[in-house]
Order: structure tokens, then C-alpha cells, then sequence
């Protein structure tokens, strides 16, 4: 149900005069079709487009690298409204929580997901370990569960050991499991009510989970 509302709120927002960013592509025919709508511009050149859109599949915003080729591509950049305007749509597909960290702050975060980064936020993003929206966890039993944010109720986090109160009302403890051997910090992320539709980022939020203190889920 929720995939066919964002596709709703997408033709919605076609309906306007300026649908965000548009990019466009002409085929063998020499007629030119669209790739890509709702999306918005980072930056182009004579040998990509890169752009940021809502991946529905993900319930995350992410970033898409097109590779030009040999065919032309063209972009319709919209106005600084219709992005705001696409930005809010993505808001209302992607997870939202309310974050409280360690010192008792409490933010409001839309699209949010996890990633990783090297230990200490020393570094870039580790491209080799794909962004996620959900916790592996090794419970008191020895099982390891991989618990979907949309499972999610509440996440209660004290260094490693987290405890899920889920929708269902069971309630699970346990250690987080990381995608490596490697040392890495994990890190939650997303977007706020300040995200600027311009940013090159798709998140400005970004808090280590050992900074964190519980997350609630919508």
C-alpha cells in the first residue's frame, strides 16, 4: 500500500507546472523519453548525471550516477519550490523516527537508514558495505535475527547490546551484529525538516548508533 502512495503522490506531483528535476534521454528513434522524474540534480558534466531520487524499494533516498553514453541525455532543472515539494514527498515514504541521543536531544528524522563509516569518523564512507534499514542481531539464544525497521517499534541502544521492542509487542535483546571483520562505525542517518534540496548529500542528519540512546519508529 505504501509503494502505490508514493507512486500517487509522485503522479500528484507531476500535475504541477515543474515536477522537480527531469532528466531525458534520445533513443535510436531520435525521440526523447524520460529516465528519470521526482528526482533532483546534483551536478552533470559531459560524462554523467548524477542525481538523487526516492528508491522505493529501499523506503530511502539515494544516489544514482548515470553514465551518458553515446546517446544525449538532457535535464529540465525545476525551481527551488519544486524541489522543496519533492523533498516533502520522499518525507512521507521513507522511515521516520524521533532519535534521542546520549545528552537527552531528540530529533525528528524522515528516510532514515543505516550506514557505515571507519572507526571514529575517520575517513569516507565504506562503499563496499551497503547502506541498510534494519539491525542484525545476536540474541541471548545464539540466533542471529535481521529485524526491519518497519518491524520496529522501539530501539533501546547501550554500546553493542540493543534491546527491539517490536510491533508485534515481543521484545528482543541482544548484541548488534556488523557486515564485517572489519573495524567500523555505524552510523544513523536521514534527512530533517532543514534538509536543503540542494545539498549533494542525501542525509543531514548523521549520528553514530554509540551516540545514541533510543529511537523510536512511527
Amino acid at each position: 500500500m505504501k509503494i502505490t502512495l508514493f507512486l500517487l503522490a509522485l503522479l500528484l506531483s507531476l500535475a504541477t507546472p515543474s515536477p522537480a528535476d527531469t532528466i531525458y534521454q534520445m533513443n535510436t528513434q531520435g525521440r526523447e523519453v524520460v529516465v528519470q522524474t521526482g528526482a533532483i540534480v546534483v551536478s552533470e558534466d559531459s560524462s554523467f548525471v548524477v542525481y538523487k531520487h526516492f528508491e522505493q524499494k529501499d523506503r530511502r533516498v539515494e544516489i544514482v550516477r548515470l553514465n551518458k553514453g553515446s546517446l544525449p541525455y538532457s535535464v529540465r532543472v525545476a525551481s527551488p519550490d519544486a524541489r522543496r515539494q519533492i523533498v516533502e514527498v520522499w518525507k512521507r515514504f521513507g522511515y521516520k523516527v524521533t532519535v534521542t541521543d546520549l545528552a537527552g536531544k531528540t530529533t525528528r528524522v524522515f528516510d532514515a537508514y543505516l550506514d557505515f563509516y571507519p572507526p571514529g569518523g575517520r575517513g569516507s564512507l565504506l562503499e563496499s558495505i551497503a547502506p541498510v534499514t534494519g539491525f542484525t542481531v545476536l540474541l541471548a539464544n545464539g540466533s542471529a535475527d535481521e529485524v526491519e525497521f518497519s518491524k520496529i517499534s522501539q530501539l533501546q541502544i547501550q554500546g553493542d547490546h540493543v534491546k527491539m521492542t517490536l510491533r508485534s509487542g515481543q521484545v528482543e535483546e541482544g548484541r548488534l551484529l556488523m557486515p564485517t571483520t572489519q573495524p567500523v562505525e555505524v552510523r544513523f542517518l536521514g534527512i530533517t525538516d532543514q534538509y536543503d534540496p540542494a545539498s549533494q548529500q542525501v542525509f543531514d542528519f548523521s549520528l553514530p548508533l554509540a551516540k545514541i540512546k533510543e529511537i523510536s519508529f512511527d
